[in-house]
């Protein structure tokens, strides 16, 4: 039986991780970089990818979500300078991964009612639906910075991309970017989703049409556990995509509460003990279900399983505000599912953030 947390200690423990949270988003991924001056695919300026990634805008949605919540305008003055400076800097090449600091951004815009922050984002949203690179059946191919994974369908995608593209549909009342990002989702879930266990496979290729090592990983899967509320929260869908996505949920959610540990938190192969578990998938989790009970996806039950994740959690966030137990930014598993157990653990943006977004859940705020 886990022990009860008190909310004092949650919001103390939500307060460190936002202390934390700016020199974790400066900090240069040197890997990353070193990568990027070996196979940037768009040969652009470097300095724009330096603290434009995935890694940041997931840790950005967490801020923008202490500001939501909060009110506190400390949070929009980091948001703010961060983006007044990439805006100096300017916008690198666009991907599945460089878009994700986009949907921050949009919301930013539209808070301030910023010509300045919603006009890149319109370009943006304009250019993924033009221009970016199709699978087959239309599907948003996962082109990354340095990798271009030809016909490859990554869960990843769904939080990364399609998010911001409903969310722009939203804000500037353009149906067809919600119908795209409708589509998205069912296609991706057509090839992910595994009918058996109600997980998610990390991705499909097109290309020998198989799901590569075949590993239900755990922070991929977490991006769908939030992708789906957040979308269906955000986005006016086709009833019968609502109920189809609602009951992909449930799936996932199922097999999520079959799998948890002992101790509360989620191994970064769900199905598989002798992985480590992994902080920010839980958080993830935790974060995702709880949301969709609050909105009416998921059935109060499911609420059990998000908070025995909050003890293990909050031992996982030290006296510093720095998430413990988090795993690298990590690509495909293409041949074996030992890959996923060999990937680092450190700190990272979205680890912070994934924490944030949970606690934030958890407290209703």
């Amino acid at each position: 039986m886990l022990t009860a947390i008190d909310n004092k200690v949650v919001e103390d423990k939500l307060h460190k991780l936002t202390e934390a949270f700016t020199p974790v988003l400066y900090e240069d991924d040197e890997e990353f970089l070193r990568n990027m001056r070996r196979c940037c695919l768009a040969g652009d300026d470097l300095r724009r990818y330096r603290h434009w990634e995935w890694t940041q805008g997931v840790g950005l949605y967490g801020l923008w979500r202490m500001l939501r919540s909060t009110g506190d305008r400390k949070y929009l003055d980091i948001l703010v300078k961060y983006y007044e400076s990439q805006l100096e800097i300017g916008f690198p090449a666009l991907n599945v991964n460089t878009v994700t600091p986009f949907l921050t951004m949009s919301y930013l815009g539209e808070y301030l009612g910023s010509e300045r922050y919603l006009a890149p984002c319109r370009d943006a949203a304009r250019r993924i639906v033009a221009d970016f690179p199709r699978t087959e059946e239309g599907g948003f191919q996962h082109m990354t910075s340095d990798t271009v994974n030809a016909q490859e369908l990554w869960d990843d995608t769904l939080f990364m991309t399609v998010l911001f593209l409903a969310n722009m549909g939203r804000i500037e009342g353009r149906a067809e970017y919600v119908r795209e990002a409708e589509r998205q989702f069912l296609l991706h879930a057509k090839y992910l989703a595994d009918e058996k266990t109600g997980l998610w496979y990390h991705g499909w290729t097109f290309n020998g049409r198989h799901n590569f090592a075949g590993a239900f990983w755990g922070r991929g899967n977490c991006w769908v556990t939030i992708a789906i509320p957040e979308f269906l929260q955000m986005a006016e869908v086709s009833p019968d995509t609502r109920e189809r996505l609602a009951r992909l949920l449930r799936a996932q959610a199922d097999g999520l509460v079959k799998y948890q540990s002992a101790g509360g938190m989620w191994h970064t192969l769900i199905d598989d003990p002798t992985s480590y578990v992994e902080t920010s998938a839980t958080c993830g989790f935790g974060y995702g279900i709880l949301k969709a009970v609050h909105t009416g996806l998921l059935g109060p039950q499911y609420a059990e399983a998000a908070n025995r994740a909050l003890k293990p959690v909050i031992e996982n966030i030290g006296e510093d505000g720095v998430v413990r137990q988090v795993s690298y930014g990590t690509p495909m598993g293409r041949e074996s599912k030992d890959f996923y157990k060999r990937v680092e653990l450190r700190p990272m943006p979205y680890g912070q953030a994934l924490a944030m977004l949970f606690l934030i859940e958890y407290l209703g705020i």
